[in-house]
């Protein structure tokens, strides 16, 4: 019996394959184009039939692959789609004598024994059963559902060939091993047969959507699931009675339109109604087809939902990936997106990011109607045709640096994912043949949101406490139990989403805390490695090793800039110095501003960024006013270092800090692969942003003000007039400033951004590496010993996940092919992280003045425009009110929040990382805490509500820099 199906199979499929082959090449014989239409129009009925009439002969699973083709109506032809569709409910009907029996065999007597009335003629058919009509004694219309006899061996059999097929395919192709999805398969469908289980889910989803029995949220209650379930009256294993429910079917097109039912609203209905199974229940029907649905024909013209037989349960974790994984499209978050896959089970071959946010935005793209479909097919094809060159390339490189080949991009596809996508592709297709228009991103959200915030902390009007909230390590110190107690109570108010917080004390850590979560669509812990974006943090970085290189003698800080990097001496840039650069008085902090409004992601492109800098004219006189450099600082200070050192800016980022001092894995300007699912995604602080809003237009008017009271100022000096009123834009081109603040998170959420070396705005650090790397700089160089009591411990992580050496092609006996500094190698075999050590005893910096160096003081403030906030590269930090010009130690704040900084003569160095941008607010009650705590000044910058915390905390040069 098997081999037969198999056989009649391999036929129909020939069969079909030779037509189409055959009318190609009719095709360029036909003279016009209404013979080419006719000439497809008529292969296609032809095709459609013939494996009709196959999938009637076959049924089992056969039908149901029928059922799920005509649904497609956006991939298919239409002449598929109008004759498959008689196998959602319309296949020939069993004889009513085998009906009888099954029924009087499952229920103990015949149908006119039970029943008052029992319809002989079928009111449907589909695979496993069909459904006649009856009234009960009692005078109830019911519906009789009776399945087919012997259907249940049929199944099993066809599972078994499907089971072979595939385990022929992947012993052909290893890397097209379907085996796990089968394995699903074969655990799922068989619980169709059983009509007992059809009942439970029946009412089990009857019961979930039911919003009359409990207390809808807020949030769904704007998104009300309005359909219908029939009630199950009676169930025997093959035998299922329910309440009858008239309805006009969905297939039946016309007759939905002469009622006059709103096609978009009904399809809406649906999505919502499988929405909330999914991502509220975790428990929806995984086997859809139109035939499971009908239309009340009286209005509002409700769905009813049919057919329960074949459900998929969805454990919590799982639902909760999904739901990340559709919010993570709405918002572009790349690493929220892997981490769901991760958590789905989802795994992936190679390092595609970007082409996998295509993908799955494509599943979650906006519906619209067949007659549009092929255009959409088109230009899906065409961006797959690209996908797959990139994916081609890919496999060249891998083979080239000796790494396995692949052909297939995906190593595991879990079964839960395979339902899932056929829901999709149900709802895309009723879309398709009703002709409506929906956004599923935009149906579904509202109850991918209820999915994760409920059951953890980003839940509305949370209780947080220190179990679930913070990270679960010992307190170092009192004044670490005091800082617990106020994140949380910052927790409660919403000011943080998540923090890390990391303190050193003469050398040990007294604080090293972590709490919140990854991010506002990431409900997982924030952990101590987290990796957060800190923004221009990052620029004491970069100033460090400038610092260094002259340090050791490679540049001179007084030296012209064009001593190291000649392409730099053009344009009146010929006497800017290295310390002009450091100290914000190059005069080009606007040098990139037009090209990064018009192709914001210019900041990907190291070699463009510094061509145009070299190129670029400076707006004020170097040396004469300081003002701060939000972006083009970075680069300045990176070709420097280039040009200087003569290595790349991350492999010295890499061989002067990071693996001296012992920060491998937590310490980044531009992450590699293999860290993703350690990133913290930025979001706004909604309030904080009307707050930012205020004082720019305040600003802003005090700025027209002064041009009225003196007109001619605004053309004495245009350049600083310019840089005035139109810095705190010039990031990425805003109208008015807040542009630069709201497209910060979208922009540097992406993994274009995120591996980028931008050098002043790029960071990727954990709390605890960045006070490390300010503890090291508050002792003059001397890196302090490893916390025995962080958990994990720091540097555990490798700090190139995926790269390890490689037999190099051409060269195989002994691999001693010379490296591409510009090449990363990535393999699949990664080698076991070790925890590195730094020496006891290693002293980055030989400068005993090294701090007046940082600070352009002592002998160095000759190099400095010594009245403003920066020394060389770093911020000075005065201590009091702000009415003080006390300098005591130095560092560098980002933008929302995130900072390091220390005090020499104190030993102590902090560092703070947020996710949740905001003004500083958050990042001030916590250095006043500590300071007051350890009986140290607090920063003038962090010491009231008013005080001014630099262009860094506000999103540009806000307040006058």
């Amino acid at each position: 019996m098997g081999w037969f199906r198999q056989i009649r199979v391999f036929f129909v499929a020939l069969t079909v394959f030779f037509e189409y082959r055959l009318v190609q090449k009719r095709e360029k014989r036909a003279k016009s184009s209404s013979e080419k239409t006719k000439l497809w129009k008529n292969v296609h009925e032809r095709n459609a039939k013939r494996v009709y009439n196959a999938i009637v002969g076959l049924e089992g699973l056969w039908v149901k692959a029928g059922q799920y083709l005509s649904t497609r109506a956006d991939v298919l032809p239409d002449p598929y789609i109008q004759v498959l569709r008689q196998l959602q409910d319309s296949l020939p009907p069993r004889p009513i004598k085998e009906v009888s029996a099954t029924i009087k065999k499952e229920l103990g007597k015949d149908p006119s024994e039970i029943f008052a009335r029992f319809d002989t003629t079928a009111l449907a058919t589909a695979s496993i059963a069909q459904v006649h009509r009856a009234l009960t004694k009692e005078g109830v219309d019911v519906v009789i559902k009776v399945q087919h006899e012997g259907i249940k061996d049929i199944i099993l059999q066809d599972l078994k060939n499907a089971r072979t097929i595939v385990q022929w395919v992947a012993w052909a192709e290893p890397d097209y091993d379907f085996g796990p999805v089968m394995d699903e398969w074969c655990n799922e469908v068989p619980k169709e047969l059983n009509f007992k289980l059809e009942a439970e889910n029946t009412q089990k989803v009857a019961k979930n959507l039911d919003y009359r029995s409990k207390g809808a949220s807020a949030e769904l209650s704007k998104s009300h699931v309005d359909v219908l379930v029939p009630e199950v009256l009676q169930s025997t294993e093959k035998v299922l009675i329910m309440v009858y429910m008239d309805g006009v079917r969905l297939s039946d097109v016309a007759k939905l339109k002469e009622l006059g039912v709103d096609m978009q609203t009904l399809v809406e209905s649906i999505t919502r109604s499988y929405a909330h199974q999914i991502y509220v229940d975790g428990f929806f029907n995984a086997d859809p087809h139109p035939g499971n649905f009908l239309v009340s024909k009286v209005p509002p013209f409700k769905p009813i939902l049919l057919d329960f037989g074949l459900t998929k349960t969805l454990t919590f974790t799982k639902k909760q990936a999904l739901a990340k994984m559709l919010l993570a499209c709405a918002e572009g978050d790349y690493a929220a997106l892997l981490s769901a896959f991760t958590e789905i089970g989802l795994k992936l071959r190679m390092d595609m990011p970007e082409d996998v946010m295509q993908v799955t935005n494509f599943f979650f793209r906006r519906s619209i109607p067949g007659k549009e479909s092929p255009e959409d097919i088109k230009q899906w094809t065409k961006e797959n045709e690209e996908r797959k060159k990139r994916f081609q390339e890919k496999q060249k490189e891998e083979e080239e640096n000796g790494a396995s080949l692949h052909r297939s991009p995906v190593d595991a596809f879990p079964g839960d994912i395979v339902f899932f996508m056929r829901v999709l592709n149900l709802l895309r297709g009723l879309s398709s043949m009703l002709g409506a228009r929906v956004v599923y991103l935009e149906v579904m959200r509202p109850f991918a949101e209820a999915a994760l915030f409920s059951g953890n902390v980003l839940g509305s009007g949370r209780m947080l406490e220190t179990e679930s909230w913070v990270h679960k390590t010992p307190s170092h110190s009192s004044v670490e139990t005091k800082l617990r107690e106020l994140l949380l109570n910052l927790g409660r108010e919403d000011s943080i989403l998540g923090v890390q917080v990391c303190v050193y004390k003469d050398g040990k850590v007294i604080i090293d805390t972590a709490g919140g979560v990854l991010g506002k669509f990431d409900p997982r812990p924030v952990q101590p490695d987290s990796l957060f974006s800190c923004f221009s943090v990052t620029k004491g970085i970069t100033a460090g090793l400038v610092h260094w290189l002259a340090d050791q003698g490679k540049l001179n800080l007084s030296e012209r800039v064009s001593a190291y990097w000649p392409e730099f001496a053009v344009n009146g840039k010929q006497n800017i110095t290295v310390a002009h650069v450091l100290n914000h008085t190059a005069g080009l902090q606007n040098a990139l501003a037009h090209e990064l409004k018009t192709d914001p992601l210019l900041v990907c492109n190291w070699d463009e960024t510094l061509k145009k800098l070299a190129a670029a004219i400076p707006e004020t006189t170097p040396g004469t006013k300081q003002v701060y450099h939000a972006l083009t600082f970075g680069w300045l200070c990176g070709g420097i270092i280039e040009k200087a050192s003569g290595k790349k800016f991350q492999d010295l980022l890499e061989e002067v800090f990071v693996h001296p001092i012992g920060l491998n894995g937590e310490f980044y300007v531009g992450i590699p692969a293999g860290v993703e699912d350690r990133l913290a995604t930025l979001s706004l602080d909604t309030e904080e942003v009307k707050t930012m809003k205020e004082a720019i237009e305040k600003q802003q008017a005090a700025q027209s003000l002064k041009f009225l009271i003196n007109p001619a100022e605004r053309f004495s000096k245009p350049s600083e007039t310019m840089m005035k009123s139109t810095t705190p834009q010039s990031s990425f081109g805003g109208e008015d400033g807040m542009s630069t603040i709201t497209a910060l998170p979208v922009l540097f959420n992406t993994l274009f951004v995120r591996r980028a070396i931008v050098p002043a705005a790029n960071g990727h650090f954990s709390a605890r590496a960045l006070a490390r790397y300010y503890a090291t700089l508050c002792t003059g160089g001397i890196v302090p010993p490893a916390s025995l009591s962080s958990e994990p411990p720091l540097s555990r992580h490798p700090h190139k996940p995926f790269e390890k050496k490689s037999v190099a092609k051409g060269n195989k006996k002994n691999g001693t092919k010379k490296p591409d500094r510009n090449t990363r190698h990535v393999v699949t075999d990664i080698e076991a992280p070790q925890v590195v050590e730094p020496s006891p005893s290693a002293r980055i910096f030989l400068n005993t003045s090294i701090h007046d160096a940082f600070l352009a003081a002592g002998e160095y403030s000759k190099l400095a425009y010594t009245d403003e906030k920066f020394g060389l590269g770093f911020r000075r930090i005065t201590s009091g009110d702000g009415s003080s010009t006390e300098v005591i130690g130095f560092g560098h704040s980002g933008v929302g929040g995130s900072t390091g900084f220390c005090y020499p003569a104190h030993n102590f160095a902090i560092a703070i990382t947020l996710n949740k941008l905001s003004q500083g607010g958050v990042t001030a009650q916590i250095a006043r805490l500590v300071t007051q705590e350890l009986g140290l000044p607090c920063p003038a910058m962090y010491s009231s509500v008013n005080a001014d915390r630099g262009p860094d905390m506000t999103g540009g040069v806000i307040l006058g820099e």
